[in-house]
């Protein structure tokens, strides 16, 4: 995900380990895991938000193409004679 090497997690550890203290760091693991979890579910939610929209948008141009062509049937059938021959 982020690309983050075995040596580079060592050196988080250690910073971190060095600026919470090793009494603070379990509790704040968890805390940071929690966070994580609900970042994440609220990026699932927003997707599958984002999807359902886009999917409704993509049905909605097949019922106006259905519903303009056959308006456009209809006023073919309502025109006047004179009308289609240029005559008003």
């Amino acid at each position: 995900m982020f690309d983050i090497g075995f040596q580079e997690l060592i050196i988080i550890f250690v910073v971190a380990l060095l600026v919470i203290g090793p009494e603070k760091l379990p509790e704040f693991s968890r805390t940071l895991g929690k966070w994580v979890n609900e970042i994440k579910k609220g990026v699932q939610v927003a997707k599958t938000n984002i999807e359902a929209e886009y999917k409704e948008q993509l049905a909605v141009p097949e019922t106006i193409m259905k519903s303009d062509a056959a308006e456009e049937k209809t006023d073919e059938n309502n025109f006047e004679p004179e009308a289609k021959e240029g005559k008003v």
